[in-house]
């Protein structure tokens, strides 16, 4: 009899704590999602002096992936992701010669394909709108540069124009990729919201550079659907 009535505790105390946390787990579940936008990225880098004029810009370029949201409290959650994400930048250069009296104008379109693993700590100031921070990390998948080359006499002002593409040196590219992202998102809808999130790269872009850091930034804008 006991052992009977014993059970019978075990089990109803077994059912209320199994509820309880099921009414837990509804209030605040694991939600996943997809999102992707836009990038709008470059690289940290630049000199120029009286022979040679160097300048980075900003290109175009976008970002896809999934992510899961997990609630640690009402106010703060993690959100890890997987991304496909375009970087890279424009680079536009100018060199003079003495002799012969000309200028070479360069432009230079780098693009390099990641695999970024971001891991956002999320702050809700209010239920749908949140703050984040947290680390990133890439892996460099391969790349692309486009050049052209414009050769312009001083003397007679005729110039001479060529042009070629193809995959990066990967010996020269450090495959892994850290940085630091902060950003800020909007649900206007139950699974729909905007994003906005700048990434400031850490490590060096390049494996062989003897000169000051190059490193990946990125402002990247989009949307984020999740499910429910």
């Amino acid at each position: 009899m006991k052992k009977l009535i014993l059970g019978i505790a075990f089990a109803g105390s077994f059912v209320v704590n199994a509820q309880e946390k099921t009414e837990q787990k509804s209030t605040s579940p694991i939600t996943f999602g997809v999102k992707g936008g836009m990038n709008i990225s470059s690289l940290t880098d630049g000199n120029e002096d009286a022979y040679f004029n160097y300048e980075r810009k900003a290109k175009i370029g976008f970002n896809a992936g999934v992510f899961a949201n997990i609630p640690v409290s009402d106010k703060f959650s993690i959100q890890p992701e997987i991304m496909y994400n375009g970087l890279g930048s424009k680079i536009e250069s100018t060199i003079f010669f003495d002799i012969p009296s000309a200028r070479m104008n360069g432009k230079e379109t780098l693009s390099l394909s990641y695999l970024s693993i971001p891991l956002m700590f999320q702050y809700n100031i209010i239920p749908d709108l949140y703050v984040e921070a947290g680390p990133e990390f890439g892996f460099l998948l391969g790349g692309r540069s486009k050049n052209e080359l414009t050769q312009t006499s001083n003397l007679d002002g005729t110039s001479s124009t060529q042009s070629y593409s193809g995959k990066i040196a990967m010996y020269m590219f450090n495959k892994f990729n850290f940085g630091i992202g902060l950003g800020a998102g909007y649900y206007f809808t139950q699974n729909l919201a905007v994003t906005a999130r700048f990434t400031a790269g850490i490590t060096d872009v390049y494996k062989l550079n003897t000169g000051d850091a190059v490193r990946n930034n990125a402002l990247q804008i989009g949307l984020a659907y999740k499910f429910k």
